[in-house]
């Protein structure tokens, strides 16, 4: 079994689809890691390849497509607003949107 290259080694952890090939598995991640927050994996039958073969092991999950955002009328949004004192003292009015994330100061 043949080791990585450093060059071939990565430096962040992503998911794909390719279940031949080696995972892109960055040091001290797990095959279904990822430095994606929004990417979730699904377990896979896996099918190496030579490359897999060669480095002993082979990607066995794939991610999962993301669901569309659901429309939602604005007007029925939860939004919260309260005051907050900035470092210099400043009184200002944090407006977040827990729905869509926004958060806005003023």
């Amino acid at each position: 079994m043949a080791a990585r290259k450093k060059e071939d080694v990565p430096e962040t952890t992503t998911l794909d689809s390719d279940v031949t090939k080696p995972s892109v598995t960055a040091p001290g991640d797990g095959p279904a890691d990822t430095t994606d927050p929004t990417e979730v994996a699904v377990s896979v039958p896996p099918q190496p390849g030579d490359e897999a073969i060669e480095v002993g092991t082979v990607n066995a999950v794939k991610p999962v497509e993301k669901p569309a955002a659901a429309e939602v009328d604005e007007s029925e949004h939860r939004i919260e607003k309260y005051d907050a004192v900035k470092p210099d003292g400043t009184v200002v009015t944090v407006t977040h949107n827990i729905d869509t994330g926004a958060t806005s100061v003023k």
